[in-house]
């Protein structure tokens, strides 16, 4: 049985309770239950579940090769587009992007369920190790991608079809990025991220260099001194600080933190919790971290958030998986200071907030909840050290619509530029697209000079 001591200790609960409460959150299709769901597909011609996908997949397409009995050809026509599409199965708001889009919503408010069918597809291809791409000629180019995440995965393995050399640097000890260390746990199971990393390096000429941070071990210059082109896929590596009283006190943590420990950890026993935790923040992260504080024993976790529920970014289907889950979400407060007992937590005091004329304003009333665990996922940032003289807007690189920054043979995706919808799917697509661009730049610089009679 779990522990009953206070205060933030790992292993409350049993080994058999953790994997129950970390098993996967949506369990795959069998044959049967893909084909009943394949069926339910009106295979519209001018589908609007295929322009709401960031990656353009053809849902229609690949849907309708499941429904025939197909589904590596249905795999092949989803990685076409989007060769992380194990993974977008998983993780991508469905919910408000294609399935929201599906016109079965119309008639039955039940879409059909393109998440799990392209997880069917996808899955029978990785399991039996079925690659679709190979090898260009070699082209003799080599570009240099910062960043193991979605955006950078992408596009080397797009460069690498085209027959480029491609060496990826990354800070951390695992390729991956978001979805090794900032996806919920029960969203992506059995080290999935990892296999997916492994079959998209499977084309070969990829080399990946753990350990390897910009402005620390390298420099932009150095790279373009090495390669043809570089692509930015940096991710957002900072993180927001609450600037209030309290802020350091034990047991104050970044919730980015908390779910990278999660993800890495084996048994989960090992990550600690406290009994009544207090998630700040309405996106992602912040319902990730308070759902998972919940599995592993916390008995009342609260997310705050300072406007209305309308204004989180988090989906409905998010926030209502989070109250499945006995995640209480309070609107309309934001911290005011950390309340400490010896160095530690001990609760935390907030402002009730209100809108008045579209601005975000305190009412000056205050309430306090009792906490000995806090949880910041009040929003990353990017840190643009070791970029030299990149344009940046808004604390983000600037790039046009091919990717292409402000300075030559440089190219940038992701969340790390402006715009980035702090999405895997979206990443993927940018990814891909700057690929293509460099290809082109690449491809025309190779071309010899025409003589002009």
């Amino acid at each position: 049985m779990g522990t009953t001591e206070t205060g933030i200790v790992g292993g409350r609960l049993s080994l058999a309770e953790y994997d129950r409460n970390f098993s996967d959150l949506h369990p795959p299709l069998d044959e049967h239950e893909a084909l009943v769901a394949s069926d339910r597909c009106y295979f519209c011609y001018d589908a609007p579940c295929m322009t709401a996908c960031p990656t353009s997949i053809d849902i229609p397409l690949f849907i309708r090769q499941i429904s025939t009995g197909n589904p590596i050809g249905s795999a092949n026509t989803i990685f076409d587009q989007n060769i992380l599409g194990g993974m977008c199965a998983r993780v991508c708001p469905t919910e408000t992007l294609c399935e929201q889009a599906c016109v079965r919503n119309t008639a039955e408010h039940r879409p059909v369920e393109i998440g799990r069918l392209q997880r069917y597809a996808t899955d029978i291809a990785m399991r039996d190790n079925v690659q679709f791409y190979a090898r260009a000629e070699p082209t003799g180019k080599s570009i240099a991608i910062i960043g193991a995440g979605p955006a950078g995965l992408a596009c080397a393995h797009r460069l690498a079809v085209k027959g480029h050399n491609v060496v990826i640097y990354d800070a951390r000890e695992k390729a991956g990025g978001l979805n090794e260390y900032g996806i919920a746990t029960y969203k992506t199971v059995d080290s999935f991220a990892q296999k997916e990393v492994d079959y998209v390096l499977s084309i070969g000429g990829i080399d990946v260099r753990n350990r390897q941070m910009l402005g620390r071990d390298f420099s932009l210059s150095d790279l373009l001194s090495e390669h043809d082109a570089v692509f930015l896929g940096l991710g957002l590596a900072g993180v927001n600080a609450l600037r209030t009283e309290g802020e350091t006190a034990a047991g104050v943590e970044d919730a980015v933190d908390f779910i990278a420990a999660l993800r890495q950890s084996e048994t989960k026993s090992d990550i600690a919790v406290g009994r009544r935790v207090v998630v700040l923040g309405g996106g992602m992260t912040a319902i990730d971290a308070a759902v998972q504080a919940k599995l592993l024993g916390a008995e009342e976790v609260t997310v705050c958030y300072r406007r209305g529920k309308e204004h989180m970014n988090a989906s409905e289907f998010e926030q209502d998986l989070a109250a499945s889950k006995g995640v209480t979400i309070r609107h309309w407060l934001q911290p005011k200071r950390i309340l400490t007992r010896e160095g530690k937590v001990a609760g935390i005091e907030l402002d009730y907030t209100a809108l008045e004329n579209g601005r975000l304003v305190t009412t000056g009333e205050t309430g306090a909840i009792t906490a000995d665990h806090v949880l910041k996922a009040i929003g990353q940032t990017f840190e643009a050290d070791g970029l030299g003289a990149i344009a940046l807007q808004s604390g983000r690189i600037v790039v046009d619509d091919e990717g292409r920054t402000s300075l030559e043979r440089v190219w940038a995706g992701g969340d790390c530029v402006l715009g980035g919808e702090d999405l895997t799917v979206s990443a993927v697509a940018m990814g891909r697209d700057a690929a293509e661009s460099i290809n082109r730049v690449l491809a025309a610089a190779s071309q010899p000079a025409v003589a002009v009679a």
